[in-house]
């Protein structure tokens, strides 16, 4: 079965699951027009501003993170990424320093040894015996979210993060290896 999830939906399934929860995301840059403010303050090396924004913008988000973890979950999420990271990823990295703190687990995976993991092509949060797939346009701004029960999709979903979790980089170590972090490169 599939259905359209809404986002407040979407947050209850993280306060509803028993299991932990995993994402997998495959794109260089998300598209969001939350984080434009952000996004131009990073590109215009304005750092007091960008922790600014960034504070403001994610308290409900670390709240949750927050809640999650107090509950006895986690929240884990593996990021395929080109190299030398991008403009965008060099922005995440920036963005992600406290989700750790919050109870978020986020680990990199350079793209080209996921090539020979078969992971799914979709983005996916798994949460228990769902999933929600996530829907982007060409542009990669965020189209909608699908519920996905089927046993055969979860499965694949289970061994795709299996699969990428093993090879993937922990945060404060991919953040170290790029520790130009702070910049935006030149080219990208």
């Amino acid at each position: 079965m599939t259905s359209e999830v809404s986002p407040d939906e979407f947050l209850d399934m993280f306060r509803q699951a028993t299991s932990d929860v995993f994402r997998l995301e495959l794109r260089d840059r998300y598209n969001v027009p939350a984080e434009r403010d952000r996004w131009e303050a990073f590109q215009a090396r304005d750092w007091p501003r960008l922790d600014e924004l960034n504070a403001a913008q994610r308290v409900t988000w670390m709240q949750l993170m927050q809640e999650v973890a107090e509950a006895g979950r986690r929240v884990e999420r593996v990021r395929v990424v080109t190299e030398p990271p991008s403009d965008y990823i060099r922005f995440e990295l920036r963005l992600n320093a406290g989700n750790a703190e919050a109870g978020e687990d986020i680990r990199y995976l350079p793209r080209d040894q996921a090539r020979g993991l078969d992971l799914p092509e979709v983005d996916y949060w798994l949460f228990d015996t769902v999933a929600v797939v996530l829907r982007f346009n060409e542009d990669d701004e965020l189209l909608g979210m699908d519920l996905a029960d089927d046993l055969a999709t979860i499965e694949s979903f289970r061994a795709g993060k299996a699969a990428a979790w093993r090879q993937a980089v922990p945060y404060q170590e991919y953040a170290t290896k790029w520790a130009d972090l702070a910049e935006p490169s030149s080219g990208t």
